[in-house]
Parts: C-alpha cells; structure tokens; sequence
C-alpha cells in the first residue's frame, strides 16, 4: 500500500514496476545488472477518487502521458530497492500535490494610505523630473 494523504492508499497491484538497465556510465556492472526503475500508474484505472483522478489528468506534468499513464524512471541510485523507494515517494509526491485543496484567492484592493502614498510619490518625481528641464538664463 502506498499510503498518501487524507488517509487514501494506493494498491500496490495498481502500479506497474519495472526493472531496466541503466543510462550512462557504470563501470562494470552497467550491461549486466537492471537496477533502474520505471514506474507506471494509470490514473484512469486507479482506485482514487474521482476529483483527485482529474485534478491529476489537468496537471501540466511531463511525467503524465496524454492517455493518463504516470511514468517515472529513477535511476539516481545504484541499488535496485533504493531507485524502487525513489519512483514510489515521486509518485506520492505527484498525487499529494493534488490531495491537497488550494484555496480561492480573493482579489483585494489596495488601502487608502498607499494609495496616497503612490500619489505622493509621483508628484515628488514629477517635481524632480521638471527640475532637470533647461533653464532660462534671459532674465
């Protein structure tokens, strides 16, 4: 069970873990030895609730495909069970963020104090600017 917040769990038999080799250099172990992890979750086929699963598929999230699959690669580690524990907490990390409800902003308008404060302030720069205009020197 990949426990989230609210207290909703995800099945682990919903999400899909698979070992692949991997990318980049690793010495001697690099072509034997699979210890990334890819991790898939279909948000469509998943036991969350129904305003979490579209909050989720609304997400602007690389790692959401357009068919509403989640896929995470961890290989930041060198060990199979680490990467496996890094794409799950990526995972919980991606559905919490949505979990949590954002409240409406309200819109506010500006006190009357710094109103008059920007004001005055425009009048003392008007002031200043005027003052480096080019002087009369007739009189």
């Amino acid at each position: 069970m990949l426990m989230l917040l609210n207290n909703i769990s995800i099945p682990l038999s919903e999400i899909e873990i698979q070992a692949v080799r991997s990318q980049g250099s690793g010495g001697q172990n690099v072509n034997k030895v699979s210890t990334a992890i890819h991790l898939r979750f279909d948000i469509n086929a998943s036991s969350l609730p129904e305003t979490y699963k579209e909050r989720l598929l609304n997400l602007k999230d690389g790692r959401i495909s357009s068919e509403g699959i989640v896929i995470i690669k961890a290989q930041r580690f060198r060990s199979q069970i680490k990467n496996k524990e890094d794409a799950l907490s990526r995972l919980q990390t991606i559905i919490n963020s949505v979990v949590v409800e954002m409240k409406p902003r309200r819109s506010t308008q500006p006190t009357k104090a710094s109103r008059i404060r920007r004001l005055e302030g425009k009048a003392i720069q008007s002031q200043r600017k005027s003052l480096r205009g080019k002087v009369d020197e007739s009189q």
